[in-house]
Formats: C-alpha cells, sequence, structure tokens
C-alpha cells in the first residue's frame, strides 16, 4: 500500500511557483493573471514566480505538452518553492501526464493547486501518494472579481499555511455568475451577484465513513476512465471518499447519472465508503443549464448522484452541493487526505 505524504505547509513569505499545467487562459486574460499575483502577494503575503507557461498562448501550449511537464518539474524540484499554482483549466492535460517523471513528484513533494482540467495532475499525484489541493486556482478563485470571499480566504489560508485538517463547513452564499470579466478588464472591480446558500443536501446511508479523498472534475475521471492509463488499481479505492464536482459545460443530469452507472458496472463506484459532490454551476458562457431552470437543473442532478449510488453503493452516505467546484466561494479540497463523513451529525471533517 503506498505511503500518502502532505507536503509541507507555506509560510508567508514564501516563493511560489505559478504557470499552465493545462491552458494558455492566463495569457487571454492578463488582467485577471495580474490581479491573481496581487493577491498572492498582498492578500496572502506569497512571493509568486511566474513560470514561461503561465504567459504562453493556447496555441504553444496545445502543440507543446512537454513544455508544461518541464514547468512542473522545474517547480517542485526547486528547493525555494513551496507551493505550485495553476492559472487556469482547459481540455487536455491528460496528454501532459505521459512526459511527466512520478519520481520528481514523491522526491520532491510540494503542495499543488489548480481545478478542473488540473483533475489530472490531481489524480496522478494520487497514484504517486502525493496530497494535493482541488481549488485555489488563480484566474477563477483567486481572482474573483470585487474581493477574495471571506469564505474562500478562510479555507485557502488553512490549505496554504497549516495542516488541512478539520471541519468544513457550508458557506452563507454563493455565486455562478457567468465570467464576463474574462474579456472586460473594467469590470474587475465589480463583485457579482451572490444568493442564498441553502446548505449541503444529504442522502445515502447513514453510516459515518471515513476514508481517502479520491476524485476532482468527473469529466476528467470519465477521461481517466476511458483511457485507463493513470488510474491507481482499483483495490486502493476500497473504503475511499469519492469527490466530484462539474465543470462549465453544464452536463445534463442524465449524463452525470451515466458516468456513475459505469463506475458502478466497472465495480468502482462500491469501492468507496461515501461520495461528496461539489455544487455544480447553473450558468455559464458555454451553456445554458438543461430545462433553463436553474433550481430544478440543480436538484435533478443531485437526485441522479443519489439514484447510482443508492443502485451501487446503497450504505455509502452521499453530501451534495459543497462549496467546491466551478462556483464561488471555495474550500479547496486535500485530495489524498482522509475525510469522515457523520450523516448523524451532518457534519463533515478532514484528517
Amino acid at each position: 500500500m503506498t505511503e500518502f505524504v502532505t507536503p509541507p505547509a507555506m509560510t508567508p513569505g514564501d516563493r511560489v511557483a505559478v504557470l499552465a499545467p493545462s491552458s494558455g487562459g492566463a495569457r487571454d486574460a492578463p488582467h485577471l493573471l495580474e490581479l491573481a499575483l496581487d493577491r498572492l502577494r498582498n492578500v496572502f503575503d506569497l512571493d509568486p514566480v511566474v513560470y514561461p507557461t503561465a504567459r504562453q498562448s493556447n496555441e504553444f501550449l496545445s502543440s507543446h505538452p512537454e513544455a508544461r511537464a518541464a514547468n512542473l518539474h522545474a517547480a517542485f524540484r526547486d528547493p525555494e518553492i513551496s507551493g505550485v499554482f495553476a492559472t487556469v483549466g482547459g481540455s487536455d492535460q491528460l496528454r501532459v501526464l505521459r512526459h511527466l517523471d512520478p519520481g520528481v513528484f514523491r522526491e520532491h513533494p510540494t503542495r499543488f493547486y489548480g481545478m478542473s482540467d488540473n483533475t489530472n495532475l490531481g489524480l496522478y499525484l494520487w497514484r504517486e501518494g502525493v496530497v494535493s489541493f482541488n481549488g485555489a486556482q488563480l484566474l477563477n478563485e483567486i481572482a474573483t472579481p470585487g474581493d477574495v470571499p471571506a469564505y474562500t480566504e478562510q479555507y485557502c489560508r488553512r490549505a496554504f499555511f497549516e495542516d488541512p485538517a478539520g471541519e468544513l463547513e457550508p458557506s452563507d452564499e454563493w455565486t455562478d455568475e457567468p465570467s464576463h470579466w474574462w474579456t472586460d478588464p473594467s469590470l474587475l472591480g465589480d463583485r457579482p451577484e451572490y444568493e442564498p446558500n441553502p446548505g449541503w443536501r444529504w442522502a445515502g446511508g447513514d453510516r459515518t465513513a471515513t476514508g481517502r479523498l479520491w476524485g476532482g472534475c468527473l469529466s476528467v475521471l470519465d477521461w481517466h476512465l476511458a483511457s485507463d492509463r493513470y488510474l491507481p488499481e482499483p483495490e486502493r479505492l476500497d473504503g475511499a471518499v469519492l469527490c466530484i464536482e462539474t465543470a462549465e459545460g453544464l452536463p445534463s443530469p442524465d449524463d452525470v447519472g451515466g458516468s456513475l452507472m459505469a463506475m458502478g458496472e466497472r465495480g468502482l463506484l462500491e469501492r468507496f465508503d461515501a461520495v461528496l459532490v461539489g455544487r455544480p454551476p447553473t450558468r455559464s458562457f458555454a451553456a445554458d443549464p438543461p430545462g433553463g431552470d436553474r433550481k430544478a437543473y440543480r436538484a435533478a442532478l443531485y437526485d441522479a448522484v443519489a439514484e447510482q449510488v443508492a443502485r451501487y453503493d446503497p450504505d455509502a452516505p452521499v453530501v451534495l452541493g459543497l462549496d467546491w467546484g466551478h462556483t464561488n466561494p471555495v474550500a479547496p479540497i486535500p485530495v489524498g487526505r482522509e475525510a469522515t463523513v457523520d450523516p448523524g451529525e451532518r457534519r463533515l471533517d478532514i484528517h
């Protein structure tokens, strides 16, 4: 059994790497990159070191997955770098993984922060026994317009400077307002419209479960299941806690349910002792919610997850609507750490 290591916490004043292991979105929105760098410096007292990929184009990064891998290797190897931040997600980081040297990450464990397409790297690190943080991505979570939400700052400070253990609680409010500020820098001072958070929805079994967190963006999990190159041995998932969230493509509830059904037919879903689901976005620059009703779409997606878990893993408790994924604010999930899901107390703790 692989022993897991949580990379050392950062300290205020530390140098951190900023790079693009996924897409060149920061090249297209330099105002957001500069805002993220400013917040690393002035909100979190970190010293960002911008690596070449962070400012390179989508065309270059797509044509040179090996360059993205080289930046990752360099950042993890550098003893003066105590954290590695992804600028933004994308759609092809899976192609980078073949260029990675697993020994670099095992020998130089460093806290990595990224989500969406960066789930690819998080799954790769999990296989090597290195905890990473799904969240705290720069352009869409640290560089939120107006200010860094207090909830995001609170949980990012835990993920940056502390051991990530502790209780996870729901935020008071949330937003999935489409990111029109990406193309209009004048809107960066305007706080998005937030709405009250109804809290988490609980489903599934009523047992208390403790297991190691595994997962991330559901579409990326689908790619890994399809390519079957970087998955852990199935038995390593026995007793783990599956965590999933959906992206700005706004997949239909049927598609989300189908992904879990495929995991069930493969004999994977039943291995998990609990399932955590991030709050799905219901508005997006890329798509409209199926049916056009945001609340109904979210409820139907939750129903689809609960239905498939009940079919293949009926004793597993399910927590739906965590502040994690493609909405804001966000609590970065330490993938690879253990979590306890307690339905009786309606409580979620990271260990």
